[in-house]
């Protein structure tokens, strides 16, 4: 069993039936009342991120959360196609709703984690920096750099990001799964 400080940001419990991933985590100590932990939690059924404060009394049951790879081979519509790495003939779908933002960043024969708790999928777990070709890029344009520019591309999966203005077409650039948000340039094109 979890006590209330073990919440800890990545910790997964059992709340009310469903698993739970703390992802922000305070302390908080008042001078004569007892303390709280004041948390912001989000459901892995769900989806729906919450803020939820726990007393010293209340205990936690963790959640052993089951993870296989998976291998993306395409996307139709509002589903999309994976199979088992070692079995590449079996193929199952898994839809949009399931996926979420991942979509943004799947790529054909791209290893994921498919993550399951009680034979529900909860969704798909990514490397958290993969490398991308942009396909579209408007031309940087020159003038008051001084605070720093940005233009929108397009990367190969159609997913469209912010990145600097050195940054053209056919470029490889890493970008971080879980914030969205370009890192570096890889190669130049």
């Amino acid at each position: 069993m979890l006590s209330y400080t073990d919440l800890k940001p990545g910790i997964i419990f059992l709340l009310d039936g469903d698993p739970y991933k703390v992802l922000d985590f305070n302390l908080l100590k008042k001078q004569r009342s007892k303390p709280v932990v004041q948390t912001r939690i989000r459901n892995l059924k769900t989806h729906k991120t919450l803020d939820r404060n726990f007393r010293g009394s209340e205990k936690f049951e963790p959640v052993n959360i089951e993870s296989r790879t998976i291998v993306f081979v395409y996307a139709r519509g509002e589903e999309y196609w994976f199979h088992e790495d070692a079995s590449p003939k079996e193929r199952f779908t898994i839809s949009t709703d399931i996926i979420g933002d991942a979509g943004r960043y799947l790529k054909t024969n791209t290893g994921v984690e498919l993550l399951s708790f009680n034979d529900t999928i909860l969704g798909l777990q990514l490397p958290i920096k993969m490398e991308f070709v942009v396909k579209e890029a408007p031309p940087g344009i020159k003038g008051d750099t001084a605070q720093g520019g940005s233009k929108e591309v397009m990367i190969e999966t159609g997913h469209h990001i912010n990145v600097p203005l050195f940054i053209n077409e056919e470029d490889i650039i890493r970008i971080n799964t879980e914030t969205g948000e370009y890192t570096e340039r890889v190669t130049k094109a």
